[in-house]
């Protein structure tokens, strides 16, 4: 009995994250593809722009770039999309009155962002196919830095999310989110490329640690163990911080 009861418990579980997915995500890729290419065009646009203005010096840093910032931003873009299932759709007050968390809720919804940026992260593949000499170690911990700064923009999201009482103030928080932790810090390029005096304020951004571990990973950046050792710990520290903030501050049952 007590199987059973774990069992079906698992299947709900597994059937809320899927419907999560299918809502947020597959339904709208299949009815309007053009969100696509949104998703396809935002991390490779500044690779681009970077290969030319580097003259081709930068590819593999860009190539590191552009996996930080399309992880960050389908985390970030978690925000828009939940704001605009709780106030226009009243998604959220649906989900408080049933038995899912708040937890199983933000995963689902997570998942389906990580749907969203599949096409970006496949043609990303393919160009760190051909142009990075990743070890084994390396794409572990390469995949390691995304994966915790996904959660980390996770937590930002659904945090903010949960505050926001209009779809537009919501994506305007979101383009003003990835353009402060994924554009402006130094995630395409080396840290060194920085003056001094603005390098320091580069480390207020948990991308800044995030893009050190990824171009180190890569070989492109050498690190002290130490300093990986450091980066590690404040980036996993900057996550959990975050997620404890959004189970305490979060507005998830007040709405």
């Amino acid at each position: 009995m007590f199987n059973e009861k774990n069992l079906v418990q698992k299947r709900n579980r597994f059937s809320q994250i899927l419907a999560a997915v299918l809502v947020n995500s597959v339904y709208e890729m299949r009815n309007y593809p053009i969100v696509l290419i949104n998703t396809v065009l935002s991390p490779l646009s500044f690779l681009l722009v970077i290969v030319f203005v580097s003259q081709g010096a930068l590819l593999g840093d860009a190539i590191v770039g552009g996996f930080i910032m399309s992880m960050f931003s389908a985390g970030a873009a978690l925000q828009g999309d939940l704001s605009h299932l709780k106030n226009d759709f009243k998604l959220q007050d649906m989900v408080v009155s049933s038995p899912t968390t708040w937890q199983i809720y933000m995963f689902g919804m997570a998942l389906s962002e990580i749907a969203y940026s599949l096409p970006a992260l496949f043609v990303l593949v393919i160009l760190a196919h051909y142009f990075m000499a990743l070890t084994l170690i390396g794409a572990l911990e390469l995949t390691g830095v995304l994966v915790l700064i996904f959660l980390t923009s996770v937590a930002i999201g659904f945090t903010l999310s949960t505050f926001s009482s209009d779809i537009v103030q919501s994506f305007a928080f979101s383009r003003l989110i990835s353009t402060l932790f994924s554009t402006i810090p130094p995630v395409y390029y080396p840290l060194t490329y920085v003056p001094l005096p603005y390098r320091y304020l580069a480390y207020l951004s948990p991308t800044t640690y995030a893009a050190e571990l990824a171009q180190n990973a890569a070989g492109y950046l050498t690190l002290s163990s130490t300093t990986m050792a450091l980066d590690w710990i404040i980036l996993i520290v900057v996550t959990v911080t975050l997620f404890i903030i959004a189970r305490n501050k979060a507005r998830w049952r007040e709405i």
